[in-house]
């Protein structure tokens, strides 16, 4: 079971290293990561089991994050639909890859966060308002779906890791709450 001892912090070099494609058919050892990677987000998101097993809240984590240099990532992302509690987008990606882009970008009100940095760093992160992410699932099938909005960025963000980019690194850091004409924020 993964738990914030074994998450890495911003200051590791995995994080900062582009992650490698996975070939097919996966490992055990690279499914089996994919799904501790989901179970940490599942886990993350229960209030009683995140208090009992000390994590914070995530709807995201890219193998980078746990060590691992290869381009695995899982993505929870909760409905805000009290009447429907079918997540939004949950899926473990495997070399995942974004296809196209909105022209229209798009940025989190409050900012983001990372479960590899331990600090608040204020200021827009600016990404695309919708894409369209090709990635192979456990079975090694080719998945292709259109995202937009909150989920598009947690992807957005996911795939920086795999890339060795951190969401700090995309804040103007002359003017952190500027923002272009036309940008989504989203609340």
């Amino acid at each position: 079971m993964i738990t914030m001892e074994d998450i890495i912090r911003e200051d590791r070099p995995t994080l900062r290293n582009v992650a490698e494609d996975v070939t097919f058919p996966l490992s055990d050892e690279e499914k089996k990561l994919g799904q501790e990677m989901m179970e940490f987000l599942e886990n993350s998101q229960d209030p009683q089991k995140a208090e009992e097993l000390q994590l914070r809240g995530g709807v995201g984590l890219a193998a980078p994050q746990v060590n691992v240099g290869k381009r695995i990532a899982a993505v929870l992302v909760p409905s805000l639909d009290s009447e429907n509690k079918e997540p939004d987008f949950k899926e473990i990606l495997y070399n995942p890859k974004i296809l196209s882009h909105s022209v229209q970008g798009a940025c989190l009100g409050e900012g983001e966060g990372c479960l590899s940095v331990d600090r608040d760093v204020p200021g827009y992160v600016v990404r695309q308002a919708r894409i369209t992410l090709r990635y192979y699932n456990e079975e090694g099938e080719k998945k292709q779906v259109r995202l937009k909005n909150y989920p598009a960025v947690v992807v957005q963000h996911e795939l920086d890791h795999l890339n060795g980019v951190l969401f700090y690194d995309h804040i103007n850091e002359d003017n952190p709450f500027t923002l272009d004409e036309g940008v989504l924020v989203i609340e």
